[in-house]
């Protein structure tokens, strides 16, 4: 396997991570049902995503290998409500973490999350939070291995 570069994203690499969110969408809605498919979708919550993590502090991670963008991580870092302890009440959150799908299970996903903790660590933080499709055991045992645990369910209920 070739070398894996870190950075953060620029403007210019703007259509790379878009693909990559749109590849996560269309496999997404085959676990949950209720992405959107479209091209379109994942230029919109590219958007999105872009203004929340502005304000958030937060910035995309891009794994780089031989120029070709094969993977993408948000990192943003975040305050939970005043109810939780001082130490813990601000953390670092993996918003979002896409591999090429076929480039998983090459280290690329560990790497990200590497950087996530070292971001964390680097902003003075002792937590790093990230969320996971119950449906995507893949992911969460990705996670789990990396020493994740789970923290909060959230539930849903169609109407």
């Amino acid at each position: 396997m070739s070398q894996i570069t870190l950075r953060t994203a620029l403007p210019a690499d703007r259509e790379a991570v878009i693909e990559l969110i749109h590849q996560l969408n269309v496999f997404e809605a085959d676990l949950v049902g209720d992405r959107r498919r479209d091209y379109r979708s994942a230029a919109e919550y590219y958007d999105e995503l872009m203004q929340r993590l502005s304000r958030r502090n937060g910035r995309i991670v891009l794994a780089v290998t031989e120029r070709v963008v094969v993977g993408a991580m948000g990192f943003s870092v975040d305050q939970d409500a005043a109810y939780v302890v001082e130490d813990v009440r601000h953390h670092g959150t993996v918003t979002d973490l896409i591999v090429h799908a076929d480039r998983r299970g090459q280290g690329i996903g560990q790497a990200l999350l590497t950087e996530a903790e070292r971001l964390t660590r680097e902003a003075g933080l002792k937590r790093l939070v990230i969320g996971v499709l119950a449906a995507n055991e893949r992911a969460e045992r990705t996670y789990r291995a990396f020493g994740f645990e789970p923290y909060v369910s959230i539930l849903s209920k169609e109407l």
